[in-house]
Protein backbone atom coordinates (compact mmCIF):
# COMPACT_ATOMS: atom_id res chain seq x y z
CA UNK A 1 0.00 0.00 0.00
CA UNK A 2 1.13 3.81 -0.56
CA UNK A 3 -0.22 6.36 1.56
CA UNK A 4 -0.26 9.65 -0.45
CA UNK A 5 -0.17 13.24 1.73
CA UNK A 6 -1.40 16.33 -0.04
CA UNK A 7 0.36 19.77 0.80
CA UNK A 8 0.78 23.31 -0.22
CA UNK A 9 -2.88 24.33 -1.44
CA UNK A 10 -4.38 27.68 -0.35
CA UNK A 11 -6.12 30.89 -1.52
CA UNK A 12 -4.12 32.49 -4.53
CA UNK A 13 -5.00 35.83 -6.74
CA UNK A 14 -5.02 35.32 -10.42
CA UNK A 15 -1.51 35.39 -11.60
CA UNK A 16 0.04 34.25 -8.21
CA UNK A 17 1.79 31.12 -7.94
CA UNK A 18 1.55 27.75 -5.45
CA UNK A 19 3.71 24.70 -5.31
CA UNK A 20 2.10 21.59 -4.05
CA UNK A 21 3.72 18.38 -2.50
CA UNK A 22 2.68 14.80 -2.32
CA UNK A 23 5.05 12.59 0.42
CA UNK A 24 4.19 9.12 0.14
CA UNK A 25 4.63 6.22 2.58
CA UNK A 26 4.35 2.76 2.51
CA UNK A 27 6.72 1.96 0.26
CA UNK A 28 9.14 3.58 -2.16
CA UNK A 29 7.77 5.81 -5.08
CA UNK A 30 10.85 5.09 -7.44
CA UNK A 31 9.40 2.49 -9.36
CA UNK A 32 5.79 4.51 -10.11
CA UNK A 33 4.60 7.12 -12.11
CA UNK A 34 3.27 10.00 -10.08
CA UNK A 35 0.83 12.71 -11.16
CA UNK A 36 -1.95 15.15 -10.18
CA UNK A 37 -5.76 14.98 -10.84
CA UNK A 38 -8.15 18.01 -9.74
CA UNK A 39 -11.93 18.09 -9.60
CA UNK A 40 -13.91 21.30 -9.44
CA UNK A 41 -17.06 22.23 -7.90
CA UNK A 42 -20.06 19.96 -9.91
CA UNK A 43 -17.36 18.65 -12.40
CA UNK A 44 -15.66 15.32 -12.84
CA UNK A 45 -12.12 14.82 -11.62
CA UNK A 46 -9.44 15.24 -14.36
CA UNK A 47 -5.72 14.65 -15.00
CA UNK A 48 -3.45 17.53 -14.96
CA UNK A 49 0.17 16.42 -14.93
CA UNK A 50 2.17 13.08 -14.67
CA UNK A 51 5.46 12.23 -14.18
CA UNK A 52 7.38 8.90 -15.60
CA UNK A 53 9.36 6.61 -12.24
CA UNK A 54 12.52 8.34 -13.27
CA UNK A 55 11.63 11.69 -14.42
CA UNK A 56 12.37 11.61 -17.82
CA UNK A 57 8.83 12.02 -19.26
CA UNK A 58 6.17 14.72 -18.22
CA UNK A 59 2.81 14.72 -19.47
CA UNK A 60 0.55 17.65 -19.43
CA UNK A 61 -3.14 18.52 -20.17
CA UNK A 62 -3.37 21.01 -22.79
CA UNK A 63 -4.93 23.64 -20.33
CA UNK A 64 -1.89 23.53 -17.79
CA UNK A 65 1.11 23.53 -20.37
CA UNK A 66 3.71 26.14 -19.98
CA UNK A 67 2.15 27.43 -16.72
CA UNK A 68 2.42 24.04 -14.34
CA UNK A 69 5.50 22.10 -13.63
CA UNK A 70 5.69 18.19 -12.30
CA UNK A 71 8.96 17.01 -10.88
CA UNK A 72 10.15 14.28 -8.41
CA UNK A 73 12.64 13.43 -5.82
CA UNK A 74 12.58 10.21 -5.06
CA UNK A 75 14.83 9.98 -2.61
CA UNK A 76 12.17 12.17 -0.36
CA UNK A 77 9.43 10.10 -1.72
CA UNK A 78 8.38 13.37 -2.80
CA UNK A 79 6.45 14.88 -5.98
CA UNK A 80 5.80 18.27 -6.40
CA UNK A 81 3.43 20.41 -8.78
CA UNK A 82 4.58 24.06 -9.21
CA UNK A 83 1.75 26.27 -10.25
CA UNK A 84 2.58 29.55 -12.07
CA UNK A 85 -0.42 32.16 -13.86
CA UNK A 86 -2.76 30.98 -11.78
CA UNK A 87 -6.17 31.54 -13.35
CA UNK A 88 -9.62 31.22 -11.63
CA UNK A 89 -10.83 27.99 -13.75
CA UNK A 90 -7.85 26.15 -12.15
CA UNK A 91 -9.81 26.56 -8.77
CA UNK A 92 -10.11 22.49 -7.62
CA UNK A 93 -9.13 20.07 -5.30
CA UNK A 94 -5.91 18.57 -6.30
CA UNK A 95 -5.06 15.05 -6.15
CA UNK A 96 -2.20 13.11 -5.88
CA UNK A 97 -2.02 10.00 -7.78
CA UNK A 98 0.29 7.13 -7.76
CA UNK A 99 0.18 4.35 -10.42
CA UNK A 100 2.76 1.68 -10.72
CA UNK A 101 2.40 0.89 -14.65
CA UNK A 102 3.00 3.47 -16.96
CA UNK A 103 0.84 6.65 -16.20
CA UNK A 104 -2.54 6.91 -16.73
CA UNK A 105 -4.80 9.99 -17.96
CA UNK A 106 -7.88 7.88 -16.87
CA UNK A 107 -9.46 8.31 -13.26
CA UNK A 108 -10.33 4.90 -12.98
CA UNK A 109 -7.17 3.55 -13.82
CA UNK A 110 -5.23 5.13 -10.70
CA UNK A 111 -3.87 2.92 -8.19
CA UNK A 112 -3.49 4.87 -5.23
CA UNK A 113 -4.92 8.49 -4.37
CA UNK A 114 -4.51 11.27 -2.09
CA UNK A 115 -6.69 12.76 0.17
CA UNK A 116 -6.63 16.12 -1.80
CA UNK A 117 -5.57 19.65 -1.62
CA UNK A 118 -7.77 22.66 -2.28
CA UNK A 119 -6.35 25.52 -4.68
CA UNK A 120 -8.83 28.45 -4.95
CA UNK A 121 -7.96 31.47 -7.37
CA UNK A 122 -10.13 34.51 -6.92
CA UNK A 123 -10.22 36.83 -9.95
Amino acid sequence: QVQLVESGGGLVQTGGSLRLSCVASGRTISMYSMGWFRQAPGKEREFVTAISWSGFSTYYADSVKGRFTISRDNAANTVYLQMNSLKPEDTAVYYCAANKESYTRRVGSVDYWGQGTQVTVSS
